[in-house]
């Protein structure tokens, strides 16, 4: 009878987690996985995006100064009056092609940010407004990359 007692005692004394304890750990770090991991996507490819707007960027201020010198946009296009020459795959990390004609800027990513299209188009006025819109999908405008 004393063994069992002893038994009893050392039982009780034994620490640990229970199946339900671990489980309801693991579905709360399966819960912070699922919402954490996308939003972790969509930063590192709005990080490499910010290649393209960064270019987009100076490619809008040549633009400016063509329209100024010039007094209109129709003459605007790449490799001309200080403008950038046409950027064709390969040439960036991030970007993957970039056009400029009559002023107008379409600039497109690589496939590490979804291939993501930026599309700047200047009005012409004093002074220069510029109007951005992605004719892609997904879009830089909705998910606020550009």
């Amino acid at each position: 009878m004393k063994t069992t007692l002893k038994n009893l005692s050392t039982q009780k004394n034994a620490k640990g987690f229970t199946l339900i304890e671990l489980m309801i750990v693991v579905a709360i770090i399966g819960i912070l996985a699922a919402v954490a991991l996308p939003q972790y996507q969509d930063y590192t490819k709005k990080s490499k995006f910010t290649e393209v707007v960064s270019l987009v960027g100076a490619a809008r201020t040549a633009v400016a100064l063509c329209y100024q010198t010039q007094g209109k946009l129709d003459d605007c296009d790449h490799g001309i009056k200080g403008i950038p020459k046409e950027v064709t795959t390969g040439t960036y990390d991030n970007l993957d092609t970039m056009t400029i004609e009559n002023g107008v800027i379409t600039a497109k990513s690589t496939a590490a940010s979804d291939s993501v299209e930026m599309i700047a188009t200047p009005t012409a006025g004093n002074p220069l407004t510029w109007n951005v819109t992605s004719g892609s999908t997904p879009s830089c405008v909705v998910n606020g990359w550009c």
